[in-house]
């Protein structure tokens, strides 16, 4: 497991550019798009001419689903996907905001007012906070990540094919 709440991956897919992304967009719920009439969707998010910015659709608030955004380019014989996945910012804010409250209650109690035992609290308190969004953060990259590539390898005859760009 990854000791940070974010992360790069590279896929390579023998699909095109175009099927590849046109795949996305038939599963895509986004500001642009609609997704397709024929299949539920799968994202949200936006698909463009060269990437994507998805989540999983959720039926409830995460504050720790992943945001997953994608550069494609093409190859002679495929093409390469550079994945980039990380908390909403809002999520990221949180984290480092309590990291950094935490943090400085403990300077504090260990530094000035010499309570150590309330100072140690402060500090187990601070890693279990950062280990329960890490380990919360990849069982939820890991279920997007499967559906990702689910799509991407979903059989050519239940996809629509024209370019939605």
């Amino acid at each position: 497991m990854n000791w940070r709440p974010f992360g790069r991956e590279t896929l390579v897919s023998s699909l095109s550019k175009e099927q590849l992304l046109d795949r996305l967009w038939a599963v895509t719920r986004g500001a642009h798009s609609e997704g397709s009439p024929e299949l539920p969707p799968l994202f949200n998010g936006r698909v463009e001419a060269n990437g994507f910015r998805i989540s999983r659709v959720i039926e409830k608030g995460d504050n720790f689903l992943p945001l997953l955004v994608g550069k494609v380019e093409g190859t002679p014989r495929g093409s390469i996907l550079f994945l980039r996945y990380h908390l909403f910012s809002t999520s990221r804010f949180f984290l480092w905001f309590w990291t950094g409250v935490l943090l400085a209650f403990a300077l504090y109690f260990f530094l000035v007012t010499q309570q150590h035992f309330q100072g140690g609290i402060c500090l187990f308190m601070l890693g279990f906070n950062y280990i329960l969004v890490l380990v919360l953060f990849h069982r939820k990259l890991g279920h997007c990540k499967k559906l990702l590539k689910e799509v991407i390898n979903f059989p050519a005859s239940n996809m629509e094919s024209a370019s939605k760009f």
